[in-house]
């Protein structure tokens, strides 16, 4: 009995190990983690904390701190060779995830593998992103918002090297994950193996359900799916509970409606999420902003979260150990009750220990900190951060010099990720620029909420399933105010979403309803030497441009234009599109430059002339105050005002017109 009784205990230990492993096992499966093309389908695998041993990025960044992050070329790589510039030289395992510029060309770009004389990629920079050049295909790779961007993972055993066969290259940024010898990781194959071919399928055709229920890619496979629903009235000032799960498993997805009464400026409703009995919640955020919000809009229509149909969406994988809590909090004084209507997709799996929790935190800097960027995340423990959602607004409307700040990560106490501007960190490009960063864009990991320079304010989103910042002891998520010295005074507030093994120190705070109202300006300036639309001109005796020029030793830019004759309907004109935020009464003036060639313009609406004439005559070139045009009703949306040159002084030469701003302030 004494030699078979150690028998007998191993016996049992092996069995206990195996209970308690069982769980994992199950799921984990023959298609278990590995870094690459699994990574962009297994959205069951985004709680699992990363085995990488370094998170980072290559980038054009200025070393400096200045604000030359590629417009030079001058730190667009890491070292020159014979014909051509290193881009990035990483020594693996790792996996590059994420390549970006806003700035391709037609440059031969190329890859070397696990220190190979031949590059197994080659193809031009632009075709990186063009969807058409296996593997770099649609909608893994694609373009919007100003910027072009590649998901396509590159895995690689001992060593990748980019190489760009050209003089000079501009904006870039490439994400990447390092990983220790025993992770197992193959090289990528120039001739994709079939299972490699069937898994990008796979990824391609979950990208295009941005917007659809992708509950079921959020469970691990086999799972069986369970819809909860519940019906609330939350009346303002209470509490409801949404849902109360009191046995293991993990939500795989979550719907509420209205979209749009669950949003708003107030930013009054707040959601909670508890786990495992935690007391401090491990979501704290304003609904709407929660799913996306822009200013009290919904605005996203991303893969993982965002709106559609006027109902709130999001699937990030959320395991629990033993329990978990979903409430709806109104901090309204007043107001009529909200029906909501809620459905949970739940998966009996509980979490496994090589999972974390999810969190999500919101944040606001109002105004900024001078010297210092606003925070997006800064906690200790272990986990990674997959994803941001930012609303930035500056303190004066029509201008929004605050955007040019980079982004900015510490992993674990080293600086990990060096950004090139705010647009690039989420996927964008040349903000301020038509076509390309303004307006609201929505694409399957990032986009564009909000541009409107008029109201200086500007916002992005970017997810981060694939190219997640790890960490083992903690994080600091940045983003600077300003293109040097964090200098620009702004209104920045931002939703963050990460996983943690344990609860995160600090966890998320609460910000009172008061702090959390989204400011709004009774008065903003449109700049058309910039790019307000116009809606039409003359068609005849007028030249436009659009100038920038030295006045009283000030550089100015204004839009010209100037005048031969009368059109074939009367004066010479120029109409503008205006955006307006809301209905109202509107005084509208302008600054202009006054000249000796200068006419005497008035505003126009519907053909009805609105009040009173301006001569700009000036015996010499100087800018005007503000000239009030007159007081118009406007509706929200876009408006638009003619400006006609009815005449001119008789001293005049000319019958210019250059507005520098029109300015529209709110009366009632």
């Amino acid at each position: 009995m004494s030699r078979m009784f150690p028998e007998i205990q191993k016996k049992f230990f092996r069995l206990a190990l195996a209970l308690i492993c069982l769980p994992y096992l199950i799921h984990a499966g023959q298609d278990d983690f590995a870094p690459g093309i699994q990574e962009l389908y297994r959205l069951d695998w985004l709680p699992r904390l990363r085995q990488s041993v370094q998170t980072g990025c290559v980038s054009s960044y200025d070393r400096t701190g200045g604000n030359d992050d590629g417009f030079s070329g001058k730190y667009s790589y890491v070292r020159k060779e014979d014909g051509g510039l290193v881009l990035a030289d990483l020594k693996g395992p790792g996996c590059i995830y994420r390549i970006w510029t806003p700035t391709p060309t037609d440059d031969p770009m190329e890859f070397y593998f696990d220190g190979e004389k031949t590059p197994r990629i080659r193809l031009k920079f632009r075709e990186l992103f063009t969807g058409d050049h296996a593997p770099f295909l649609s909608p893994i790779a694609g373009s919007g918002a100003g910027g072009f961007v590649s998901y396509f993972p590159l895995p690689f055993q001992k060593s990748c090297k980019v190489l760009m066969r050209a003089e000079k290259v501009q904006f870039y940024q490439i994400n990447y994950a390092l990983y220790p010898e025993s992770s197992g990781i193959k090289t990528f194959q120039s001739a994709m193996l079939a299972e490699d071919a069937a898994r990008l399928d796979r990824a391609r055709e979950l990208w295009d359900s941005a917007g659809g229920d992708i509950s079921r890619q959020c469970a691990y496979p086999g799972d069986t799916l369970q819809i909860l629903k519940s019906s609330r009235i939350l009346a303002p000032g209470k509490t409801v509970d949404l849902f109360e799960i009191t046995r293991p498993g993990r939500i795989a997805g979550l719907r509420l409606k209205p979209a749009d009464m669950l949003a708003g400026k107030a930013r009054a409703l707040l959601i909670k999420m508890f786990w495992d009995g935690d007391r401090t919640p491990a979501v704290l955020c304003p609904a709407g902003d929660f799913f996306g919000a822009s200013w009290g809009e919904p605005a996203i229509q991303s893969l993982l979260v965002g709106t559609k149909d006027n109902t709130d969406y999001i699937y990030f994988p959320m395991p629990f150990d033993r329990s978990a809590r979903i409430e709806l909090v109104s901090e309204a004084t007043g107001g009529e009750p909200v029906e909501v209507q809620a459905e949970l997709v739940f998966a009996a799996s509980p979490r496994t220990g090589q999972e974390g929790r999810f969190y999500a935190t919101w944040r606001r800097e109002n105004p900024t900190i001078p010297g210092k960027p606003f925070t997006f995340l800064d906690v200790r423990g272990q986990g990674h951060l997959v994803g941001c959602i930012l609303q930035a607004q500056g303190m004066e409307p029509g201008s929004t010099p605050f955007f040019e700040g980079d982004d900015q990560t510490m992993i674990d106490g080293k600086s990990a990720v060096n950004g090139t501007g705010s647009e690039d960190f989420f996927n964008g490009g040349w903000y301020d620029v038509p076509d390309r960063w303004e307006g609201r864009k929505s694409f399957v990991l990032s986009g564009c909420l909000d541009y409107k320079k008029h109201l200086g304010r500007s916002a992005g989103y970017r997810l981060m399933p694939a190219d997640a910042y790890a960490y083992r002891q903690c994080i600091l998520q940045t983003i600077e105010h300003g293109p040097e010295n964090n200098a620009v005074p702004a209104d920045y507030c931002a939703t963050t979403f990460f996983y943690s093994r344990e609860f995160p120190e600090p966890g998320p705070a609460s910000t009172p309803v008061a702090d959390r109202k989204a400011a709004e300006f009774k008065r903003f300036k449109f700049t058309p030497g910039w790019s307000v639309p116009i809606h039409a001109f003359s068609f005849q005796n007028v030249v436009l441009t659009k100038k920038t020029e030295s006045i009283g030793g000030v550089e100015v830019r204004y839009f010209s234009m100037k005048a031969a004759g009368e059109d074939y309907f009367g004066p010479p004109f120029v109409s503008f599109e205006f955006d307006i935020p809301e209905a109202g009464k509107y005084a509208v003036a302008a600054e202009a430059v006054l000249g000796p060639d200068q006419g005497l313009v008035r505003m126009f609406l519907n053909e009805n002339s609105r009040g009173d004439a301006k001569d700009l005559f000036s015996d010499e070139r100087r800018v005007s105050g503000a000239l009030p045009f007159g007081v118009l009703a406007l509706r929200p949306g876009i408006n638009v005002l003619y400006f006609k040159v009815i005449g001119k002084n008789p001293r005049s030469s000319g019958f210019g017109f250059e507005p520098v701003s029109f300015i529209f302030e709110r009366v009632e």
